[in-house]
């Protein structure tokens, strides 16, 4: 592994740092200030059908489970309230949840040594796709299987996503629910009138939202002479090239396969490299590597391929960036695929080994299953939407149909969770194509690289060199 070890560092001199997504940055334990609390009307009737559906039973002794991210579950600065399955279980449970405190890029080395010095660390965030599936093979987390029965009611629809990720014969992963919002693609619908361009929302409604059409609104309205790009982002590449239904890396009957072979990802990887030579794409190196959202409300930039998370704020922090005419559709359809494909991100969590709390983690995210299954709290949910993100009728219902077609047909890229140094191999790979290297040349150089990595944890799990 050493000269592999070699190889990605020179492979990787241009790679962009997942530190992008870092929040926090202070390993001290907190408990969370409460910023803002529901109504206390909302409490009430999520206390009334929390107490009286039989989906939830039994008690809970111990009430605090403990959570290290770089994010808090409670209410923080960006001005979102409690959320719908937090309030349920403090009202059914008693239940509390004690925030501790880490950044994105060191979140495995506190979490390593709080396991170390007996903390008890209860649950960690598998939402990322970086946990699974190294952190159970490094034994970081522990299997679920004696406190989640997934074939109960409040786990069947959801029990096939989460059996495709046992590991050496258990359940390390748990996914409350496959989501559509991992990278949807930003719009200003001012900005597309203006260009003559028709909505993508009316392409996506007719069925004709698809790579052709998203590339050739790109090329009409590109001109970076004149500050117009057609994409920018952290997110796209990963974002086309899973519409395809194809990730880099899977798992099949308890073994990792390479696809970096598969003809899906070189048509994928081939239209990245048309529309790099089509000058749709900002060359970020103009601005210093930092991309550029704010150009989506100032009508410089036609798409902004990004997470919905981006609008889980106060309305006056999204629209300050995307401007007041922002709208939001799925990654186009590949017109090659069998099925409407879109990046999947996964509701998930680890239960983490040592944790002093394993009951009430479950019970916990038994509370984030009833939130989405019981018709009326989910409605109190999406009323958080309306009057806490200033989220409109029609932008719900275009989660609701990203969440409808990644559960139909989820795509989960675990890249990035074979092994620190595999995810930065695929990830810096992936991009080269839309930075202006053909597709073939990056393929001869990465994968027996990812062949060695995926054969070796195959060959012998526990004593392959991961990180």
């Amino acid at each position: 592994m050493r000269n592999i070890r070699i190889f990605v560092s020179a492979l990787l001199i241009s790679a962009m740092s997942l530190s992008l997504l870092s929040c926090s940055s202070s390993k001290d334990t907190s408990v969370s200030e409460s910023k803002k609390d529901l109504d206390s009307s909302v409490r009430e009737e999520i206390h009334d059908n929390a107490q009286n559906n039989d989906l939830l039973t039994g008690e809970l002794e111990n009430k605090k489970i403990k959570w290290l991210s770089d994010w808090d579950i409670n209410p923080d600065g960006t001005g979102k309230n409690v959320p719908t399955e937090l309030a349920v279980f403090q009202e059914r449970y008693g239940g509390e949840i004690e925030y501790y405190p880490t950044t994105y890029e060191n979140r495995y080395d506190d979490l390593a040594q709080y396991i170390q010095s007996d903390e008890g660390i209860d649950f960690f965030y598998a939402g990322n796709l970086d946990a699974f599936p190294k952190g159970a093979i490094k034994q970081m987390f522990a299997p679920v299987d004696d406190y989640i029965d997934f074939s109960q009611p409040l786990w069947e629809d959801i029990q096939e996503l989460n059996d495709s990720f046992i590991w050496d014969g258990s359940h390390y992963l748990v996914a409350v629910e496959a989501t559509g919002d991992n990278v949807a693609v930003v719009y200003n619908r001012k900005t597309i009138a203006e260009a003559g361009l028709e909505d993508p929302k009316d392409l996506y409604d007719r069925g004709e939202w698809n790579w052709d059409t998203f590339q050739e609104m790109m090329e009409k309205f590109a001109d970076p002479e004149n500050q117009h790009y057609g994409m920018d982002g952290w997110w796209y590449e990963f974002g086309l090239l899973n519409t395809t239904g194809v990730t880099p890396v899977s798992i099949e009957d308890g073994k990792l396969v390479n696809n970096l072979g598969d003809p899906a990802i070189e048509r994928a990887e081939n239209r990245l490299y048309d529309l790099y030579t089509k000058g749709c794409l900002i060359n970020l190196a103009d601005f210093s590597w930092n991309v550029q959202p704010a150009f989506i409300g100032e009508g410089k930039t036609l798409f902004y391929p990004v997470g919905l998370y981006e609008f889980y704020t106060e309305k006056k922090q999204w629209t300050a960036k995307y401007g007041e005419d922002v709208f939001v559709v799925p990654m186009p359809k590949d017109p090659d695929a069998d099925e409407y494909y879109i990046p999947t991100g996964m509701n998930s969590y680890m239960f983490v080994s040592g944790g002093q709390n394993p009951e009430g983690v479950a019970k916990y995210l038994e509370c984030k299953r009833f939130a989405m299954l019981d018709d009326a709290t989910a409605e109190l949910g999406n009323q958080q939407f309306r009057e806490d993100y200033g989220w409109t009728d029609e932008m719900l219902e275009m989660k609701d149909e990203m969440n409808r077609l990644a559960s139909e047909n989820p795509v989960i890229d675990i890249s990035r969770g074979i092994s620190e140094d595999c995810g930065k191999v695929l990830d810096d790979g992936m991009r080269s194509a839309a930075k202006g290297t053909p597709w073939n040349e990056t393929y001869d150089m990465i994968n027996s690289v990812i062949d060695t990595f995926v054969n070796e944890i195959n060959a012998a799990p526990t004593s392959a060199d991961i990180n």
